[in-house]
């Protein structure tokens, strides 16, 4: 006796033509002066030159303007050190009351994730914006925004680090009787530790590239220098900024590479 072979159900040709249609309809929209962004090619045959130009100007950069920038520099450094610093120590603890295997109260763990999860959703631009208004222009308030980033980023993919690992010693531990902050600090810290370096490495990265940009609104750094030079249209100025920022990025890249092989 034989096995019957069911033929397979045919597939529906209409699928394809149905998701090229559904993507036509949303980027006709999109590009619709009353319910789009109202882009159009007129728009930059009006303004090619006048990129092109400004382009040029940015291939020669002022290098005799360096010393300007020195200070500046450093200080978008020191604001991401210390952003970093703060935003790691304190993210640590976070971390393990937001995971369900250093955290089984569901009560504090939910209220932890819930407020990270809010501290994320907010731009660092919008708390920097906020936090000049309010201590004023300078550093302080970039640091303060990057601390808030800082949170929860670190958080978030600290513990999640800590729930995909194996929560075996986890309960040995607390099979042998010991209490929760002891098994967390013997027990799930070492655990954990890896992941922590190298997300603090990595949130340290980003300070640098945000602590640049959160200067525009006033929050110190390199930012602020942009700011100004931009307003007086010295691309040449604003070009060897770029190249600087281009130059500490990619050796913070290989800094952090060294660190992540000798560490974790």
């Amino acid at each position: 006796m034989t096995d019957l072979q069911i033929p397979a159900k045919p597939r529906g040709r209409w699928k394809p033509y149905a998701a090229t249609l559904v993507i036509v309809a949303i980027t006709a929209v999109t590009l619709s002066p009353q319910w789009g962004i109202a882009f159009g090619f007129d728009a930059i045959s009006r303004n090619w030159q006048n990129g092109v130009g400004k382009i040029l100007e940015m291939l020669s950069p002022d290098f005799s303007f360096f010393p300007r920038t020195v200070a500046p520099l450093l200080e978008t450094l020191q604001m991401a050190v210390i952003a970093t610093l703060v935003g790691s120590l304190l993210g640590l603890p976070l971390s393990m009351w937001a995971a369900r295997p250093t955290n089984p109260n569901s009560v504090t763990r939910t209220l932890v994730r819930t407020a990270l999860n809010i501290v994320r959703s907010v731009p660092d631009l919008l708390y920097a914006a906020v936090l000049v208004a309010m201590v004023g222009v300078g550093a302080l308030p970039g640091i303060l925004a990057l601390v808030m980033f800082n949170l929860g980023t670190i958080v978030k993919l600290v513990s999640e680090s800590i729930e995909a690992n194996d929560t075996g010693l986890l309960e040995a531990g607390s099979a042998a009787g010991g209490t929760r902050a002891q098994i967390n600090r013997a027990l799930a810290l070492p655990e954990v530790a890896p992941a922590f370096i190298n997300q603090t490495l990595y949130v340290f990265e980003l300070n640098v590239r945000a602590s640049t940009v959160l200067g525009l609104v006033g929050a110190g750094g390199l930012g602020l220098l942009i700011d100004a030079v931009r307003t007086f249209y010295r691309y040449d100025q604003l070009s060897l900024i770029i190249l600087e920022i281009l130059i500490l990025v990619l050796l913070l890249d290989k800094f952090s590479d060294v660190i992540r092989r000798r560490l974790v």
